[in-house]
């Protein structure tokens, strides 16, 4: 799934190619995509028309800014944007077009079709789910020690099923949970509420600094990820910890093991992260 480097890469990307472009019409080839509003002929309507200004982020959201709207996408495990020729023929797995007038389009590829899209005027999309029930990013004025240590202290639950979720904290995923826990040296399944406050502010810098890193290096290619351009990220080259098991720890040379914390896959170092 793409995270948040990986989205703010896209995002970047998406902005050299398609602002000040005016979407003539939209084709929604699978309607599953589409979440608001519900009935898809109000969708294309309410897009048909309409320039783009800019794209935002939030957490693992793009958000395009339209002349009246704003489209929020959330691209889930496999969803993609390509920027092409009109007459090039549409793919298979390719289930909603903008198009545009200048004779380009704007196409969402997803194999796995659990991407969504929604649509809502100016000023009206962080007082509705999907994004007001965000967490800030580590981007974001409003992620300060002093949250993350309120958070934490209030919970039970393993830090990292705490730092999956992203009403607490937006935009870090699987990847990058495991870098972060990896280079404080806390096992992922201590409970939020047992950390120390050295713990809290390791966690806390980390975050923003794997991040930072991540984003530099254009986002992490495991599977199938690209960018807006068809571009690799490559800061799977700097992986201490996600998908590195059976090779040695960066730090003491032990082999990285690979445990299921929180219902997902998680890559530590045993005697680094010890419980």
């Amino acid at each position: 799934m793409p995270e948040l480097p990986e989205v703010e890469t896209i995002r970047g990307t998406l902005e050299r190619f398609v602002l000040q472009k005016e979407i003539a019409s939209v084709s929604v080839l699978w309607p599953g995509i589409i979440q608001h509003p519900t009935d898809t002929e109000a969708f294309k309507m309410l897009l048909h028309g309409e320039t783009i200004q800019k794209i935002a982020r939030r957490g693992k959201f793009l958000l395009f800014y339209l002349t009246d709207y704003v489209l929020v996408s959330h691209l889930r495990m496999e969803g993609k944007y390509r920027v092409v020729d009109s007459h090039e023929e549409v793919g298979k797995h390719t289930h909603l077009v903008f198009h545009f007038t200048d004779g380009s389009d704007l196409r969402y590829d997803d194999v796995r079709k659990f991407g969504t899209m929604h649509v809502f005027p100016i000023g009206e999309e962080f007082k509705v789910k999907p994004l007001k029930q965000l967490g800030p990013d580590p981007f974001d004025p409003a992620y300060t020690i002093e949250y993350l240590r309120e958070k934490l202290a209030r919970t039970r639950r393993m830090i990292k099923a705490v730092l999956l979720d992203q009403t607490v904290i937006a935009g870090l995923g699987n990847i990058y949970v495991d870098e972060v826990l990896f280079l404080a040296k806390i096992h992922p399944e201590t409970r939020a509420n047992e950390l120390g406050n050295e713990q809290i502010e390791l966690i806390y810098k980390y975050a923003r600094e794997v991040l930072e890193k991540a984003v530099a290096q254009g986002g992490t290619t495991i599977r199938s990820y690209v960018d807006g351009a068809g571009e690799m990220g490559m800061f799977q080259q700097q992986l201490y910890a996600y998908g590195q098991d059976g090779e040695p720890c960066h730090y003491c040379g032990k082999e990285i093991e690979k445990l299921k914390v929180a219902g997902r896959g998680t890559h530590i170092c045993p005697t680094c992260q010890r419980k």
